[in-house]
């Protein structure tokens, strides 16, 4: 592959463009659907957030189930129904009237999605060879910017009209997103299930312990989801002289550099040694980052504004390379034919930190200013250092299980 954010022709590009589908309706959604629920819906601002939060822990739980079902039923015919269940959920929201029904529509929808991602990665997985998977990776988490920012796009005209209809159209739009995503992925080739039984039931990768320190550790080093969408914004607010403004730009600078640079980031991550090497370093970056943020606090506004850019682009950095090195990873030390069952639960690292994550950090970093942000530096980089002996002691379970299942030569 280029450094080109399109992939070349065929399985790969039919799955961007799928990517790219539902990232714009998700774009519009995620802009407008708190408003939606409290201004059209007429929930409190707190039941949005405890229900979007019980959707999320549902969803975390599920990841995994629905993962070995896309294993052993096909990971497209999976991800074709998880699509569209996803689409219903959306179109759903927009005739919930009161809490449970809207906590009942979060819960399906937080589960689909949840699903959707681990089905996916298995489809992924049967359809490119194991050295190009972190690439695509790269140009799909390029085309889902780029999706998310367009849709953004459209979720900022309807919160300019700020009428119900302007809403439903959001919502409508999200919804059709997934319908076609549903059909791009049927155009890809059908994979027949390779996966077996695991020998514990459905505990089977709970029980790799050395697979899931690794997810445990990535899910600290995913706590950098929220920063951009929550802790930031506040930390700009209440403790700096920045203009409110910078929120904004921030958000368009880490979307345009991922956009541009996440195919060239994971360009050198092609197996175990080079991803660990890959989140070490961005463990590095991740702590002169939260230094730096650290600094904006009682800075002047034009140097205030200077010190966060700086942190922004420290921070893209680091979340380009970890990206890169948690993928390859979690492919890399997943069984065959079980790909869809540990991405349900590596997967799962992305829900909790965007679940607990804005409490977490709020505490720690809006509260307790530049001690939370080297705190939070801190175990970024002793979570990246402990990544690799965690992985190698993965690999290692990983080849004696592959040498017990070859059957005995008979002399």
């Amino acid at each position: 592959m280029t450094n080109s954010p399109v992939p070349p022709a065929g399985p790969q590009r039919v799955l961007a463009l799928a990517q790219l589908s539902n990232s714009i309706g998700d774009g519009a959604y995620y802009t407008t659907s708190a408003l939606y629920f409290t201004q059209v819906v007429g929930l409190a601002p707190a039941r949005v957030g405890l229900g979007l939060t019980v959707g999320w822990a549902v969803g975390s739980l599920v990841g995994v189930p629905l993962g070995q079902l896309a294993d052993r039923r096909g990971p497209r015919g999976t991800a074709v129904l998880l699509a569209l269940a996803t689409g219903l959920a959306v179109a759903s929201f927009t005739v919930v009237r009161g809490f449970w029904p809207f906590v009942l529509a979060a819960c399906v929808y937080a589960a689909a999605q949840s699903g959707l991602a681990a089905a996916r990665q298995a489809l992924l997985a049967g359809l490119v060879a194991a050295g190009e998977r972190t690439r695509l990776l790269a140009h799909l988490q390029s085309t889902l910017n780029a999706g998310l920012a367009v849709g953004a796009g459209f979720g900022g005209l309807a919160l300019h009209a700020g009428t119900r209809t302007a809403y439903l159209t959001v919502f409508a739009l999200d919804a059709v997103s997934f319908l076609l995503c549903a059909s791009l992925l049927l155009r890809l080739p059908s994979m027949t299930p390779v996966a077996s039984r695991p020998r514990h039931g459905g505990l089977g990768v709970l029980r790799d312990r050395p697979y899931a320190v690794v997810a445990v550790l990535n899910t600290v080093l995913l706590l950098r989801l929220p920063l951009l969408s929550l802790v930031l914004p506040l930390w700009i607010t209440r403790r700096t002289e920045a203009p409110a403004w910078l929120v904004s730009a921030l958000f368009v600078l880490n979307t345009a550099a991922v956009m541009l640079f996440q195919v060239r980031a994971a360009r050198g991550v092609t197996g175990l040694a080079t991803a660990t090497r890959a989140v070490r370093r961005a463990g590095w970056v991740m702590l002169a980052a939260c230094v730096v943020f650290a600094l904006s606090a009682g800075a002047s506004l034009w140097l205030a504004v200077g010190i966060l850019v700086v942190g922004a682009v420290l921070q893209v950095v680091a979340e380009m390379g970890q990206s890169a090195g948690s993928w390859q990873l979690s492919f890399d030390l997943a069984p065959e034919g079980r790909v869809g069952e540990y991405q349900g639960l590596f997967g799962t690292g992305v829900t909790i930190a965007r679940t607990l994550g804005p409490l977490l950090l709020t505490a720690l970093l809006v509260e307790w200013g530049t001690p939370g942000w080297l705190l939070l530096g801190g175990a970024m980089l002793a979570a990246s250092y402990a990544m690799g002996p965690a992985a190698r002691w993965a690999a290692g379970r990983r080849a004696r299980e592959d040498r017990l299942r070859q059957p005995a030569l008979v002399p």
